[in-house]
Formats: structure tokens, C-alpha cells, sequence
């Protein structure tokens, strides 16, 4: 819902382990982002699904809105991508500008 991501919709894969919920499911993103949060194979860091923080209490909805809220707000402590968290704290306009492009190339467009 946020700049530099509105423009776009973005396609995600949560994945449950024969063992959930006592096992955390894995969230990948399918369509490519520029975000210090998501590596280039789409793998996210999310606290909430390390075995350290799972709760099998945990539910697919708070994952889900977990994410939405962490791709809306980069969070430079959040890394899997630190040249990209860096831009973001040293240069954030370059950033933007950077992860709007990406955007604009890779995103769907977003429905109405």
C-alpha cells in the first residue's frame, strides 16, 4: 500500500511443512522485489517463521500480515540483502527510486 510498492502487485508462496503448525511455514516471494528485507531467490526475513519465534498458536493470517506490514516498511534490521538496507539508510531517495523502477519492471499490474 506504500510507495515504492503500490504501484504494484506481487505474487507470494507460503508453504506448510507436514508438521505445522509445530513447524513455521516458509514465505517466498514469486515475483522479484528490491526490498533489504527479500533476497533475490525470494526468500524473506521474517522473524515470526524462525523456529526460534514460532508458536504453533500462530495463525496463517498473522504470517500474512506480518509480511504485508514488513514489505510496506522496510526494516534495515531485517536483512537479507545489507547493499540494499544500506541504500535505504545512506541514500533513501536512490533507493526509491531504484525499488520503483523494479517495480514498474517486475510487478503485475495491481487489481482494481
Amino acid at each position: 500500500n506504500n510507495p515504492p510498492y503500490n504501484t504494484g502487485a506481487f505474487r507470494f508462496e507460503l508453504t506448510f511443512s507436514r508438521n505445522h503448525p509445530l513447524e513455521p511455514p516458509c514465505a517466498t516471494l514469486r515475483t522479484p522485489i528490491y526490498h533489504p528485507s527479500v533476497d533475490r531467490q525470494g526468500r524473506v526475513c521474517q522473524p515470526l517463521t524462525t523456529h526460534a519465534h514460532w508458536e504453533p498458536t500462530t495463525r496463517a493470517i498473522q504470517v500474512l500480515q506480518d509480511l504485508l506490514l514488513q514489505l510496506d516498511s522496510p526494516d534495515p534490521q531485517r536483512l537479507m540483502r545489507p547493499d540494499v538496507a544500506r541504500e535505504l539508510q545512506e541514500r533513501p531517495e536512490e533507493f526509491r527510486r531504484r525499488a520503483e523502477e523494479h517495480t514498474r519492471l517486475h510487478a503485475e499490474p495491481r487489481p482494481e
